[in-house]
């Protein structure tokens, strides 16, 4: 099992080719940054174009050699979504697509296609990217795919909504944000089912940050909101910080003995920090009926079928 993972152990990635999303704050550009250190060329997939040009900025003024890219992406419309994929498919190569932007806890909005918000942004919208770049992706050996979900996806009783799946008649931020990320998990775990079957060498796998002092939370919304405003000077004593928070991601991307349908997180108590480590998800993850069930929504609801 692999254990003690930091940034430190991250092997070289020369001539290997990233894309991560909401790369331009908190986990997703330590990662980004990280890779590019170890000369990866990265590609930054930012909704703002301002925040993104900056994140460019950052990585190249501490790394004057990366090889860094902007692709703008809106996660928040399948139209925004099929248009960065097509930017990162004129890449003669794709490694490594770490799907990592997402909302959390925020008030009840919808996406730009009528999804409610945090499903539509962390799982519809990463589902649809991934269907785009799937043959990319496969064409390249012993690629990965790497979805980042949540301590928070066991907290939810396995609750997916499928009678309200748009919050038509409830909504609850933090209910849906654990089905959001349950969601991730689920779709993880059968991407790489089918991969296996298809006897690819393209690898699902999926990693979460513990607890991690990030701007993830700056829209939280109600009793959550009020709750991280109180405990979070406090909180940050013993939570990871945005670079630390990221080497569960690192790992799941760039280590060689990483296998399909691996879990990683943080080693110290309850998984809120330190260094990464595979852990386990919840049992409501390993729900195959689910899981299947979910994938076949997502078709319908995208119109993006991986076929795989």
């Amino acid at each position: 099992m692999i254990t003690n993972f930091t940034a430190a152990d991250i092997p070289d990635q020369n001539g290997k080719t990233f894309f991560i999303t909401g790369a331009n704050t908190g986990i997703g550009f330590e990662a980004a940054k990280a890779v590019a250190g170890k000369g990866a060329r990265v590609l930054l997939g930012c909704r703002n174009p301002t925040k993104g040009a900056d994140a460019l900025d950052r990585i190249r003024t501490e790394f004057p050699e990366s090889d860094v890219e902007l692709v703008l992406i809106d996660l928040s419309d399948l139209a925004s979504v099929k248009e960065g994929a097509a930017k990162v498919l004129e890449e003669p190569k794709l490694d490594v697509l770490i799907n990592n932007a997402g909302i959390m806890m925020n008030p009840k909005t919808l996406t730009k296609d009528g999804f409610e918000s945090q499903f539509g942004v962390n799982h519809l919208g990463h589902f649809a990217l991934t269907g785009h770049l799937l043959a990319k992706l496969q064409q390249t050996p012993d690629a990965r795919i790497v979805s980042i979900s949540s301590l928070g996806e066991g907290w939810g009783n396995g609750e997916l909504f499928w009678d309200d799946i748009h919050a038509e008649k409830k909504y609850n931020p933090q209910t849906r944000y654990f089905a959001s990320k349950l969601a991730n998990l689920f779709f993880t775990f059968e991407l790489d089912r089918r991969l296996q079957a298809k006897g690819s060498s393209l690898v699902a796998v999926a990693a979460h940050p513990g607890g991690a002092d990030t701007e993830l939370g700056r829209n939280m919304y109600g009793p959550a909101a009020w709750m991280n405003a109180l405990v979070s000077p406090l909180l940050k004593l013993i939570l990871n910080t945005s670079e630390t928070g990221a080497w569960p991601t690192e790992l799941a991307a760039t280590h060689p003995d990483v296998k399909g349908g691996q879990y990683f997180g943080p080693s110290n108590w309850r998984e809120l920090s330190g260094p990464a480590k595979q852990v386990d998800s919840s049992d409501s993850s390993k729900d195959l009926a689910k899981a299947k069930r979910l994938w076949d929504l997502s078709i319908e609801l995208t119109d993006v079928d991986p076929q795989i």
